[in-house]
Protein backbone atom coordinates (compact mmCIF):
# COMPACT_ATOMS: atom_id res chain seq x y z
CA UNK A 1 0.00 0.00 0.00
CA UNK A 2 1.20 3.19 -1.29
CA UNK A 3 1.42 5.89 1.68
CA UNK A 4 1.05 9.78 1.54
CA UNK A 5 1.78 12.31 3.98
CA UNK A 6 -0.12 15.53 3.63
CA UNK A 7 1.21 18.40 5.43
CA UNK A 8 -1.28 21.08 6.60
CA UNK A 9 -4.67 20.74 8.16
CA UNK A 10 -6.77 23.55 6.80
CA UNK A 11 -9.32 23.15 4.28
CA UNK A 12 -6.59 21.95 1.20
CA UNK A 13 -5.05 19.46 3.64
CA UNK A 14 -7.88 17.98 5.07
CA UNK A 15 -9.40 17.11 1.97
CA UNK A 16 -6.48 15.65 0.33
CA UNK A 17 -6.24 13.32 3.42
CA UNK A 18 -9.81 12.37 2.63
CA UNK A 19 -9.32 11.55 -0.84
CA UNK A 20 -6.10 9.47 0.25
CA UNK A 21 -8.39 7.34 2.65
CA UNK A 22 -11.15 7.06 0.05
CA UNK A 23 -8.54 5.99 -2.58
CA UNK A 24 -7.05 3.41 -0.47
CA UNK A 25 -3.37 4.97 0.97
CA UNK A 26 -2.50 5.01 3.81
CA UNK A 27 -2.92 8.32 4.54
CA UNK A 28 -0.88 10.28 7.64
CA UNK A 29 -1.20 14.12 8.23
CA UNK A 30 0.83 16.43 10.13
CA UNK A 31 0.29 20.23 10.37
CA UNK A 32 2.91 22.96 12.33
CA UNK A 33 0.79 24.75 13.95
CA UNK A 34 -2.81 23.96 15.55
CA UNK A 35 -5.56 22.38 13.80
CA UNK A 36 -8.70 24.00 13.95
CA UNK A 37 -11.31 22.39 15.74
CA UNK A 38 -13.87 21.16 12.96
CA UNK A 39 -10.57 19.84 10.81
CA UNK A 40 -9.77 17.34 13.35
CA UNK A 41 -13.41 16.53 13.98
CA UNK A 42 -13.50 15.54 10.32
CA UNK A 43 -10.11 13.82 10.67
CA UNK A 44 -11.44 11.79 13.39
CA UNK A 45 -14.39 10.69 11.53
CA UNK A 46 -12.36 9.35 8.65
CA UNK A 47 -10.30 7.45 10.84
CA UNK A 48 -7.21 9.55 9.51
CA UNK A 49 -3.77 9.69 11.96
CA UNK A 50 -2.32 12.68 12.51
CA UNK A 51 -0.48 15.36 14.43
CA UNK A 52 -0.50 19.10 15.12
CA UNK A 53 2.41 21.41 16.68
CA UNK A 54 5.17 20.02 14.99
CA UNK A 55 6.12 17.68 12.34
CA UNK A 56 7.81 14.12 12.94
CA UNK A 57 10.25 13.03 10.35
CA UNK A 58 9.86 9.27 10.65
CA UNK A 59 6.58 9.74 10.31
CA UNK A 60 7.05 12.01 7.22
CA UNK A 61 10.32 10.98 5.74
CA UNK A 62 8.84 7.68 4.27
CA UNK A 63 6.25 8.87 2.16
CA UNK A 64 5.72 7.68 -1.44
CA UNK A 65 4.41 10.91 -2.18
CA UNK A 66 3.60 14.28 -0.39
CA UNK A 67 0.59 16.33 -0.98
CA UNK A 68 1.65 20.07 0.63
CA UNK A 69 -0.90 22.88 1.05
CA UNK A 70 -1.09 26.36 -0.70
CA UNK A 71 -0.20 28.01 2.31
CA UNK A 72 3.03 26.33 3.40
CA UNK A 73 6.18 28.02 1.48
CA UNK A 74 8.80 25.98 -0.28
CA UNK A 75 11.14 26.52 1.49
CA UNK A 76 10.46 25.15 4.87
CA UNK A 77 12.35 23.24 6.55
CA UNK A 78 10.32 20.26 6.63
CA UNK A 79 9.30 21.11 2.97
CA UNK A 80 13.70 20.99 2.15
CA UNK A 81 14.14 17.52 4.11
CA UNK A 82 11.56 16.09 1.54
CA UNK A 83 13.03 17.34 -1.15
CA UNK A 84 16.19 15.78 0.07
CA UNK A 85 15.20 12.26 0.27
CA UNK A 86 13.85 12.76 -2.98
CA UNK A 87 10.06 12.31 -2.12
CA UNK A 88 7.61 13.86 -4.70
CA UNK A 89 5.72 16.87 -3.57
CA UNK A 90 1.99 17.49 -5.14
CA UNK A 91 -0.79 19.76 -4.57
CA UNK A 92 -3.94 19.21 -3.85
CA UNK A 93 -5.33 20.38 -7.30
CA UNK A 94 -2.51 17.79 -9.25
CA UNK A 95 -3.61 14.73 -6.31
CA UNK A 96 -7.71 15.58 -7.03
CA UNK A 97 -7.37 15.58 -10.42
CA UNK A 98 -5.87 12.07 -11.13
CA UNK A 99 -8.88 10.99 -9.93
CA UNK A 100 -11.48 13.34 -11.33
CA UNK A 101 -13.01 13.07 -14.76
CA UNK A 102 -15.20 16.21 -14.93
CA UNK A 103 -15.05 19.31 -17.71
CA UNK A 104 -13.10 21.45 -15.47
CA UNK A 105 -12.79 25.02 -16.15
CA UNK A 106 -10.15 26.41 -14.23
CA UNK A 107 -9.35 30.43 -13.57
CA UNK A 108 -5.99 31.99 -12.58
CA UNK A 109 -4.61 35.15 -12.22
CA UNK A 110 -3.40 38.16 -9.87
CA UNK A 111 -7.21 40.00 -9.79
CA UNK A 112 -10.55 38.96 -10.73
CA UNK A 113 -10.29 35.39 -10.32
CA UNK A 114 -12.56 34.93 -7.76
CA UNK A 115 -15.43 37.07 -9.25
CA UNK A 116 -14.77 35.36 -12.99
CA UNK A 117 -15.06 31.90 -10.85
CA UNK A 118 -18.01 32.99 -9.07
CA UNK A 119 -19.42 34.12 -12.37
CA UNK A 120 -18.55 31.02 -14.38
CA UNK A 121 -20.23 28.33 -11.49
CA UNK A 122 -23.53 30.85 -11.58
CA UNK A 123 -23.45 30.89 -15.37
CA UNK A 124 -22.95 26.97 -15.08
CA UNK A 125 -25.99 26.40 -12.78
CA UNK A 126 -28.18 28.61 -14.04
CA UNK A 127 -27.66 26.53 -17.07
CA UNK A 128 -28.84 23.71 -15.43
CA UNK A 129 -26.08 21.52 -15.19
CA UNK A 130 -24.09 19.23 -12.90
CA UNK A 131 -21.35 21.48 -11.57
CA UNK A 132 -18.96 21.74 -8.40
CA UNK A 133 -16.89 24.87 -7.21
CA UNK A 134 -13.64 24.95 -6.06
CA UNK A 135 -9.88 25.08 -5.51
CA UNK A 136 -9.03 28.05 -3.77
CA UNK A 137 -12.78 28.83 -2.75
CA UNK A 138 -15.69 27.15 -1.20
CA UNK A 139 -15.01 23.56 0.03
CA UNK A 140 -12.11 21.50 -1.11
CA UNK A 141 -11.46 20.22 -4.93
CA UNK A 142 -10.26 16.54 -3.68
CA UNK A 143 -12.68 16.60 -0.79
CA UNK A 144 -15.27 16.70 -3.22
CA UNK A 145 -13.41 14.68 -5.78
CA UNK A 146 -13.86 12.18 -2.91
CA UNK A 147 -17.21 12.25 -2.00
CA UNK A 148 -19.82 13.67 -4.71
CA UNK A 149 -19.69 13.38 -8.14
CA UNK A 150 -19.80 16.70 -10.95
CA UNK A 151 -19.97 16.27 -14.38
CA UNK A 152 -17.98 20.15 -14.48
CA UNK A 153 -15.88 21.95 -12.08
CA UNK A 154 -14.74 25.96 -11.95
CA UNK A 155 -11.92 25.92 -9.98
CA UNK A 156 -10.33 28.84 -8.74
CA UNK A 157 -6.24 28.05 -8.57
CA UNK A 158 -3.73 30.47 -7.24
CA UNK A 159 -0.49 30.38 -8.47
CA UNK A 160 0.76 28.23 -5.19
CA UNK A 161 -1.55 25.61 -5.64
CA UNK A 162 0.21 25.37 -9.35
CA UNK A 163 3.84 25.29 -8.12
CA UNK A 164 3.07 21.28 -7.46
CA UNK A 165 0.95 20.71 -10.34
CA UNK A 166 2.55 18.53 -13.31
CA UNK A 167 0.04 16.35 -15.34
CA UNK A 168 -2.96 18.36 -13.83
CA UNK A 169 -5.50 18.96 -17.40
CA UNK A 170 -8.18 21.65 -17.25
CA UNK A 171 -10.30 21.78 -20.28
CA UNK A 172 -10.84 25.39 -20.41
CA UNK A 173 -7.95 27.63 -18.82
CA UNK A 174 -7.74 31.28 -18.03
CA UNK A 175 -5.90 34.00 -17.01
CA UNK A 176 -7.38 36.88 -16.02
CA UNK A 177 -4.23 39.16 -15.93
CA UNK A 178 -0.99 39.24 -14.09
CA UNK A 179 0.44 41.85 -12.23
CA UNK A 180 3.05 41.84 -9.19
CA UNK A 181 1.65 40.02 -6.35
CA UNK A 182 2.89 37.18 -3.78
CA UNK A 183 6.80 38.25 -4.62
CA UNK A 184 8.24 37.41 -1.15
CA UNK A 185 7.21 33.60 -2.36
CA UNK A 186 8.96 34.31 -5.88
CA UNK A 187 12.46 35.46 -4.79
CA UNK A 188 11.14 38.62 -5.64
CA UNK A 189 11.48 37.64 -9.52
CA UNK A 190 8.46 38.62 -11.35
CA UNK A 191 9.47 35.79 -13.72
CA UNK A 192 8.96 33.12 -11.57
CA UNK A 193 5.35 34.70 -10.52
CA UNK A 194 4.38 34.78 -14.34
CA UNK A 195 6.11 31.06 -14.94
CA UNK A 196 3.43 29.48 -12.12
CA UNK A 197 0.58 31.23 -13.80
CA UNK A 198 1.43 29.60 -16.52
CA UNK A 199 1.40 26.35 -15.44
CA UNK A 200 -2.29 26.44 -16.00
CA UNK A 201 -1.29 26.28 -19.48
CA UNK A 202 1.26 23.35 -19.48
CA UNK A 203 -1.04 20.29 -20.57
CA UNK A 204 -3.56 22.02 -22.87
CA UNK A 205 -4.09 20.33 -26.41
CA UNK A 206 -5.72 21.48 -29.33
CA UNK A 207 -9.22 20.13 -28.25
CA UNK A 208 -8.77 22.81 -25.04
CA UNK A 209 -9.43 26.47 -25.07
CA UNK A 210 -7.19 29.10 -23.74
CA UNK A 211 -9.43 32.10 -22.44
CA UNK A 212 -6.77 35.50 -21.95
CA UNK A 213 -6.76 39.16 -21.29
CA UNK A 214 -5.08 40.39 -25.00
CA UNK A 215 -4.57 44.20 -22.73
CA UNK A 216 -2.60 42.85 -20.44
CA UNK A 217 0.76 43.11 -21.61
CA UNK A 218 2.71 40.67 -19.00
CA UNK A 219 0.71 37.96 -20.37
CA UNK A 220 1.01 38.46 -23.86
CA UNK A 221 5.06 39.32 -23.29
CA UNK A 222 5.09 35.65 -21.79
CA UNK A 223 2.62 34.63 -24.46
CA UNK A 224 5.10 35.47 -27.30
CA UNK A 225 7.71 33.34 -25.32
CA UNK A 226 6.10 29.63 -25.19
CA UNK A 227 3.54 27.48 -27.55
CA UNK A 228 0.57 26.81 -26.73
CA UNK A 229 -1.43 24.60 -28.87
CA UNK A 230 -5.17 25.41 -27.88
CA UNK A 231 -7.65 27.57 -29.07
CA UNK A 232 -6.72 30.77 -28.03
CA UNK A 233 -9.59 32.97 -27.40
CA UNK A 234 -8.62 36.37 -26.57
CA UNK A 235 -10.57 38.98 -24.37
CA UNK A 236 -10.07 42.60 -24.99
CA UNK A 237 -11.38 46.36 -24.42
CA UNK A 238 -9.17 47.94 -27.15
CA UNK A 239 -9.88 46.32 -30.52
CA UNK A 240 -12.46 43.56 -32.18
CA UNK A 241 -11.36 40.17 -32.85
CA UNK A 242 -12.05 37.10 -35.13
CA UNK A 243 -12.46 34.52 -31.96
CA UNK A 244 -12.94 35.74 -28.18
CA UNK A 245 -14.27 38.70 -26.63
CA UNK A 246 -14.61 42.65 -27.25
CA UNK A 247 -16.46 45.94 -26.97
CA UNK A 248 -18.55 46.93 -29.36
CA UNK A 249 -20.37 50.31 -28.59
CA UNK A 250 -22.41 49.67 -25.01
CA UNK A 251 -21.78 45.92 -25.40
CA UNK A 252 -19.83 42.75 -24.49
CA UNK A 253 -19.85 40.27 -28.05
CA UNK A 254 -18.68 36.65 -27.14
CA UNK A 255 -17.70 34.88 -30.10
CA UNK A 256 -16.70 31.02 -30.36
CA UNK A 257 -16.60 29.24 -33.43
CA UNK A 258 -19.89 29.91 -35.18
CA UNK A 259 -21.71 30.96 -32.35
CA UNK A 260 -21.73 34.74 -30.98
CA UNK A 261 -23.52 36.43 -27.96
CA UNK A 262 -24.26 40.15 -27.03
CA UNK A 263 -24.64 41.19 -23.50
CA UNK A 264 -25.48 44.90 -22.53
CA UNK A 265 -23.23 46.51 -20.28
CA UNK A 266 -26.08 48.48 -18.77
CA UNK A 267 -27.61 44.93 -18.26
CA UNK A 268 -24.23 43.89 -16.08
CA UNK A 269 -25.05 43.57 -12.28
CA UNK A 270 -21.44 43.90 -12.15
CA UNK A 271 -19.90 47.47 -12.58
CA UNK A 272 -15.96 49.31 -13.28
CA UNK A 273 -13.88 48.56 -15.94
CA UNK A 274 -12.36 45.43 -14.44
CA UNK A 275 -15.76 43.59 -14.15
CA UNK A 276 -16.16 44.06 -17.74
CA UNK A 277 -13.21 42.23 -18.17
CA UNK A 278 -14.41 39.56 -16.12
CA UNK A 279 -17.17 39.35 -17.39
CA UNK A 280 -15.81 38.15 -21.41
CA UNK A 281 -13.54 35.86 -19.39
CA UNK A 282 -16.98 34.14 -17.82
CA UNK A 283 -19.00 34.66 -21.36
CA UNK A 284 -16.53 32.95 -22.94
CA UNK A 285 -16.45 30.19 -21.01
CA UNK A 286 -20.19 30.02 -20.97
CA UNK A 287 -19.90 30.09 -24.75
CA UNK A 288 -17.43 27.08 -25.00
CA UNK A 289 -19.37 25.28 -22.72
CA UNK A 290 -22.77 25.26 -25.05
CA UNK A 291 -24.88 27.74 -22.60
CA UNK A 292 -27.48 29.69 -24.54
CA UNK A 293 -27.21 33.06 -24.66
CA UNK A 294 -30.25 33.77 -22.94
CA UNK A 295 -29.15 31.98 -20.17
CA UNK A 296 -26.10 34.18 -20.06
CA UNK A 297 -27.62 37.61 -20.54
CA UNK A 298 -29.90 37.02 -17.21
CA UNK A 299 -27.11 35.45 -15.38
CA UNK A 300 -25.02 38.89 -15.88
CA UNK A 301 -28.72 40.64 -15.16
CA UNK A 302 -28.86 38.55 -11.57
CA UNK A 303 -25.37 37.75 -10.43
CA UNK A 304 -25.00 38.71 -6.71
CA UNK A 305 -21.12 40.52 -6.23
CA UNK A 306 -19.14 37.88 -3.92
CA UNK A 307 -18.60 38.59 0.21
CA UNK A 308 -14.95 40.86 0.38
CA UNK A 309 -15.13 42.01 -3.25
CA UNK A 310 -16.23 45.61 -3.36
CA UNK A 311 -19.15 44.70 -0.83
CA UNK A 312 -21.17 47.53 0.01
CA UNK A 313 -21.92 47.07 3.79
CA UNK A 314 -23.98 50.04 4.91
CA UNK A 315 -24.43 53.33 4.32
CA UNK A 316 -24.57 55.64 7.59
CA UNK A 317 -25.28 59.37 7.76
CA UNK A 318 -25.16 59.05 3.82
CA UNK A 319 -21.82 58.11 3.87
CA UNK A 320 -21.01 54.25 2.00
CA UNK A 321 -18.92 51.92 3.79
CA UNK A 322 -17.46 49.17 1.26
CA UNK A 323 -15.61 46.31 2.32
CA UNK A 324 -13.00 45.10 -0.23
CA UNK A 325 -11.27 43.11 2.09
CA UNK A 326 -9.92 41.04 -1.14
CA UNK A 327 -7.79 43.36 -2.32
CA UNK A 328 -4.83 42.16 -0.95
CA UNK A 329 -2.88 43.42 -3.71
CA UNK A 330 -1.65 46.86 -5.48
CA UNK A 331 -3.60 46.27 -8.62
CA UNK A 332 -6.51 44.93 -6.65
CA UNK A 333 -7.09 48.46 -4.99
CA UNK A 334 -5.84 50.34 -8.00
CA UNK A 335 -9.22 48.69 -9.54
CA UNK A 336 -11.23 49.89 -6.67
CA UNK A 337 -10.03 53.28 -6.33
CA UNK A 338 -10.53 53.66 -9.79
CA UNK A 339 -14.62 52.72 -9.85
CA UNK A 340 -15.43 54.87 -7.10
CA UNK A 341 -17.01 58.19 -7.95
CA UNK A 342 -17.17 60.11 -4.56
CA UNK A 343 -14.71 61.09 -2.49
CA UNK A 344 -12.58 58.52 -0.53
CA UNK A 345 -11.75 57.57 3.17
CA UNK A 346 -9.40 54.49 2.24
CA UNK A 347 -8.16 52.18 5.17
CA UNK A 348 -5.14 50.30 3.67
CA UNK A 349 -2.65 48.20 5.31
CA UNK A 350 -0.91 44.94 6.79
CA UNK A 351 1.85 42.46 5.16
CA UNK A 352 3.31 44.02 2.28
CA UNK A 353 4.30 41.24 0.02
CA UNK A 354 7.22 43.24 -1.70
CA UNK A 355 4.64 45.93 -3.26
CA UNK A 356 4.99 48.99 -5.30
CA UNK A 357 2.84 51.83 -4.36
CA UNK A 358 3.96 54.38 -6.99
CA UNK A 359 0.89 53.21 -9.71
CA UNK A 360 -1.95 54.19 -6.99
CA UNK A 361 -0.36 58.34 -6.62
CA UNK A 362 -2.70 59.42 -9.43
CA UNK A 363 -5.70 57.82 -8.09
CA UNK A 364 -5.39 58.83 -4.60
CA UNK A 365 -4.36 62.24 -5.66
CA UNK A 366 -7.76 62.25 -7.61
CA UNK A 367 -9.72 60.53 -5.28
CA UNK A 368 -8.48 60.23 -1.97
CA UNK A 369 -9.05 62.85 1.08
CA UNK A 370 -7.95 60.84 3.78
CA UNK A 371 -5.73 57.06 4.85
CA UNK A 372 -6.23 55.07 7.72
CA UNK A 373 -3.28 52.30 8.08
CA UNK A 374 -4.80 49.37 9.78
CA UNK A 375 -1.43 47.52 10.19
CA UNK A 376 1.51 46.50 12.20
CA UNK A 377 4.21 48.33 9.82
CA UNK A 378 2.82 51.17 7.58
CA UNK A 379 5.98 52.84 7.17
CA UNK A 380 5.96 52.53 3.01
CA UNK A 381 2.04 54.19 2.76
CA UNK A 382 3.19 57.00 4.61
CA UNK A 383 6.25 57.31 2.37
CA UNK A 384 4.23 56.83 -0.83
CA UNK A 385 1.44 58.67 0.22
CA UNK A 386 1.35 61.31 3.29
CA UNK A 387 3.15 64.21 0.97
CA UNK A 388 -0.23 63.43 -1.43
CA UNK A 389 -3.35 63.53 1.28
CA UNK A 390 -1.32 65.37 3.97
CA UNK A 391 0.83 64.20 7.04
CA UNK A 392 -2.78 65.42 9.44
CA UNK A 393 -4.85 63.06 6.94
CA UNK A 394 -3.24 60.01 7.80
CA UNK A 395 -3.68 57.94 10.57
CA UNK A 396 -2.07 54.60 12.11
CA UNK A 397 -4.74 51.83 13.65
CA UNK A 398 -4.53 47.87 14.68
CA UNK A 399 -7.56 47.26 14.73
CA UNK A 400 -10.94 46.97 12.41
CA UNK A 401 -13.04 48.45 15.20
CA UNK A 402 -10.55 51.87 15.65
CA UNK A 403 -9.80 52.01 11.69
CA UNK A 404 -13.81 52.38 11.14
CA UNK A 405 -14.13 54.69 13.95
CA UNK A 406 -11.22 56.78 12.41
CA UNK A 407 -12.60 56.67 9.23
CA UNK A 408 -15.81 57.77 9.89
CA UNK A 409 -14.57 60.73 11.70
CA UNK A 410 -12.78 61.96 8.37
CA UNK A 411 -15.98 61.30 6.39
CA UNK A 412 -18.86 63.93 5.30
CA UNK A 413 -22.10 63.09 3.79
CA UNK A 414 -21.71 62.35 0.18
CA UNK A 415 -17.93 60.03 1.01
CA UNK A 416 -17.08 56.49 0.73
CA UNK A 417 -15.29 54.63 3.21
CA UNK A 418 -13.52 52.25 1.01
CA UNK A 419 -11.39 49.10 2.60
CA UNK A 420 -9.25 47.84 0.26
CA UNK A 421 -5.74 46.92 2.14
CA UNK A 422 -3.59 46.52 -0.50
CA UNK A 423 -1.92 43.79 1.54
CA UNK A 424 -2.21 40.38 2.81
CA UNK A 425 -3.77 39.91 6.28
CA UNK A 426 -1.58 37.88 8.11
CA UNK A 427 -0.34 40.62 10.72
CA UNK A 428 -3.23 41.43 12.75
CA UNK A 429 -6.00 39.04 11.44
CA UNK A 430 -5.75 34.69 10.52
CA UNK A 431 -7.28 35.84 6.59
CA UNK A 432 -8.55 38.19 4.34
CA UNK A 433 -12.09 36.53 5.12
CA UNK A 434 -11.55 37.96 8.87
CA UNK A 435 -10.63 41.30 8.11
CA UNK A 436 -13.53 41.79 6.21
CA UNK A 437 -15.73 39.95 8.86
CA UNK A 438 -13.95 42.33 11.31
CA UNK A 439 -14.88 45.35 9.34
CA UNK A 440 -18.26 44.43 8.38
CA UNK A 441 -18.88 44.09 12.00
CA UNK A 442 -17.47 47.44 13.30
CA UNK A 443 -19.52 49.20 10.47
CA UNK A 444 -22.75 48.04 11.88
CA UNK A 445 -21.24 49.04 15.35
CA UNK A 446 -21.59 52.57 13.99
Amino acid sequence: MSRIVVLGGGESGVGSAVLAKVKGFDVFLSDNGKIADHYADDLKKWDIPFEQGGHSEDKILNADEVVKSPGIPNDAPMVKKIEQKGIHIISEIEFAGRYDTAKKICVTGSNGKTTTTSLIYYLLKNAGLNVGLGGNIGKSYAYQVATEHFDYYVLEISSFQLDNCYDFHPDIAIITNITPDHLDRYDYDLENYVKAKFRITRNLSPKDCFIFDSDDEITVGHLNKIIITAKMLPFTQKKEVPQGAFLKGDKIVARYEEEECDIYLKELSLSGKHNIYNSMAAALAAKVSGIDNRVIREAFATFKPIEHRLEPVQTIKDVLYINDSKATNVDAAWYALECQTRPVVWICGGKDKGNDYEVLKPLVKEKVKAIVCLGIDNHKFHEAFEDIVGKENMVETRSAEDAVKEASKFAKAGDVVLLSPCCASFDLFHNMEERGEKFKEAVRRL
